[in-house]
């Protein structure tokens, strides 16, 4: 279809358009939309956990047993597997918080301490204790940093607790707890432009602080930073070696002997590695990895094992080169604990195993978690996709296959997190995060998802992938969380081309949602930060790679899912602001406030000529002539991680969630004249 003159770049709505000069000095909200009941016409099938699994996101190992800490499940647990049986044989659970990512043992190895990532302040201790000499006994929480997440903990000599995280729109402080008046004190923020601190170690005198931007990166965000604090005097210097300040972020700090080893998470440079001399911080060596991240850091000797995307790898404060390390087991993915004793490397896999690997021999032996004895139960999810045989959801290093026919279940391994996907001709894709480009599973033929394509490593986080059926383009719409804005990135299934186009939108803003008609993409921008342009609609040319018009409409908050249906692109804003454009003259022609049913984070699909949405309450439809909103299911209330998701299959049915279980949806509007 032929399109007028473009737009000028950055045009506002002229006076006419269906928001006028008026509206675009007020937010994109209507008066409220009245949600019609539901037609009786809509049939629910529930299709069991969408995810089951043991998640993790923490491992130490303390004598002769690997505690583990869960990752998005409910509750919050520690469980401990003991290496000479291969069998959990402990477990307590905490009770408050959605994950454990920090760990650290005072130094006797009799109590374990454990920081929590919580979705909002519960007002509930995020610092627990675990009193290892009584495992039967459950874990107590002793104490709440006003950082709501807990990163990183480190215990000193003298066996106080310091603890570093980080909490949205503030700047990360170090804390301290003292285990003989249980106190938690705040003991300063040394960068007030970081956003986020993920690395801690203490010793007698001294603790280091490890900070940046590795989430909310961008404008004026600080990237690596590394400050020593004096534990007698209270002061922060800042000892940050040049050649790793232009990383994202400080990722992991640990004491070996008379040396501080310091790594860092990469973007547009691969990570590096920092071995300093405690007595003399000025006199250091940098080594670059082989990969966007170094964290796990054990030492054996004069030789520091570590983990990151790239597997793996061994660093010689002999040599000073960094080495793979080889070994006869499986990909270890993405790795949440590394622990080194009498040889052997103990490897907590974010797979839900343990392995241990024989540094000399190459040898290993692989111990899944769940058959050990581990917890297995639903787990909150990410992406959803589905054709006529096989629907797939999204987790953390997992993607859950449902065979629609016989109900089985099988759970997919691919690294990271399937934060959004497509079904193409039997094919599934996904958008992988983080760093990990675009994963593809065939279940003719593969056994497990493998890397499709791989983009710019800073564009790290995809969030709505889409098909482009004019182009043969799959269209994937990015953020980059380290150096802000984000990116529009393309691939061929036939061919295998592909591109990123960085910024389509400008320096600022995310794509976060992305949608087609005609061979043209239609790029829905947000801004995570309190400053700049946000709610700016692109229409780009996913070949030519060009922008082709633009409208900046007047929103508080971005986009969070774009759908088309005919002339007619729908939209609805983080805040439940819902717009819709002719395509054909450019211009909004409807707006409406949806609130009521879509209060934050929302995904639309387009089914069976419906627009659909769903928000974390409710899945809800629009009418394709009066745009009205009607609610389909009420009260769904979807188990989601990163924000709700529905998809289709090629018959019109739709897939989404209803708290953690999968559910299919039939809906038969009785009219849509």
């Amino acid at each position: 279809m032929q399109h007028p003159p473009s737009m000028g770049r950055r045009q506002l709505l002229r006076s006419g358009g269906a928001l006028g000069l008026a509206a675009a000095a007020a937010p994109l909200l209507a008066a409220p939309a009245q949600a019609a009941p539901a037609p009786p016409r809509t049939t629910v099938t529930d299709l069991g956990p969408a995810i089951e699994q043991f998640a993790l996101m923490s491992g130490l190992l303390i004598g002769d047993t690997v505690y583990i800490g869960s990752r998005n499940l409910s509750p919050t647990r520690l469980i401990g597997f003991h290496l000479p049986t291969h069998t959990v044989v402990s477990r307590t659970d905490l009770g408050t918080g959605h994950s454990v990512q920090a760990l650290a043992a005072d130094p006797a190895g009799r109590y374990l301490y454990a920081g929590i990532l919580a979705k909002a302040d519960e007002g509930r201790p995020n610092l627990f204790r675990w009193d290892l000499s009584t495992p039967d006994k459950p874990a107590v929480g002793i104490g709440r940093t006003e950082d709501r997440d807990i990163r990183e903990l480190a215990v000193a000599p003298d066996g106080t607790v310091y603890a570093v995280g980080g909490v949205p729109g503030k700047a990360p402080a170090l804390w301290m707890y003292d285990p003989g008046t249980g106190a938690v004190t705040k003991l300063g923020i040394p960068d007030p432009n970081a956003t986020l601190a993920r690395a801690v170690a203490a010793t007698d005198s001294t603790v280091f602080f490890g900070a940046g931007s590795t989430l909310a990166g961008g404008g004026g965000a600080s990237k690596a930073s590394l400050y020593a604090y004096d534990r007698a005097a209270a002061t922060f210097t800042d000892v940050t070696p040049p050649e790793m300040a232009k990383d994202p972020s400080l990722r992991e700090l640990a004491v070996f002997g008379d040396h501080l080893v310091v790594s860092t998470a990469g973007s547009t440079e691969p990570a590096k590695l920092a071995v300093m001399d405690l007595a003399d911080l000025s006199s250091y060596t940098v080594t670059p990895t082989h990969g966007a991240v170094a964290k796990n850091l054990t030492a054996h000797g004069d030789l520091i094992h570590f983990a990151g995307d790239a597997g793996l790898h061994t660093y010689s404060m002999t040599t000073r080169t960094v080495a793979p390390l080889a070994f006869d087991g499986p990909d270890l993915g993405e790795i949440w604990g590394l622990d080194h004793v009498d040889g052997t490397l103990v490897v907590v896999s974010g797979y839900g195993f343990v392995g241990e690997i024989d540094t000399t021999a190459g040898t290993s032996v692989i111990t899944e978690l769940g058959p050990a004895g581990a917890p297995v139960s639903p787990q909150t999810t990410m992406g959803i996709a589905a054709d006529h045989q096989y629907a797939y959801v999204g987790g953390n290093n997992v993607v859950a296959r449902h065979d629609l026919r016989s109900g089985t279940v099988v759970n997919l391994r691919a690294p990271g997190e399937a934060k959004d996907a497509e079904v193409l001709n039997g094919v599934l894709y996904t958008g992988q995060y983080s760093s990990q480009g675009m994963w593809t599973y065939d279940p003719a033929n593969d056994e497990q998802p493998h890397r499709l394509a791989e983009f710019p490593s800073e564009q790290n986080r995809p969030l709505d992938v889409c098909y482009d059926a004019v182009n043969g383009l799959l269209l994937v719409g990015v953020q980059s969380d380290t150096e802000g804005g984000g990116s529009l990135w393309t691939h061929s299934p036939t061919t295998g081309r592909k591109s990123a186009y960085i910024n389509p939108i400008d320096g600022i803003q995310l794509v976060r949602a992305v949608a087609t008609r005609d061979g043209i993409a239609y790029l829905g921008g947000d801004n995570p930060t309190t400053q700049g342009p946000r709610g700016t609609l692109v229409a780009f040319d996913p070949v030519a790679g060009r922008e082709l018009w633009r409208i900046d409409l007047p929103l508080a908050t971005g986009v969070a899912a774009l759908a088309v249906s005919g002339r007619h692109l729908y939209g609805l804003t983080r805040r439940g602001g819902f717009f819709v454009v002719d395509l054909t003259i450019r211009r909004v022609i409807h707006t409406a406030d949806v609130r009521a049913l879509c209060p934050g984070f929302a995904a639309m699909v387009t089914s069976r000529g419906v627009v659909y949405g769903v928000s974390d309450t409710t899945l809800f439809r629009f009418h394709p002539t009066t745009f009205a909103v009607s609610t389909v299911v009420p009260e769904i209330n979807g188990a989601w991680y990163s924000g709700p998701h529905v998809n289709a299959d090629s018959s019109g049915r739709l897939y989404t969630m209803r708290g953690h279980h999968l559910v299919r949806i039939d809906d038969r509007p009785v009219t849509q004249s």
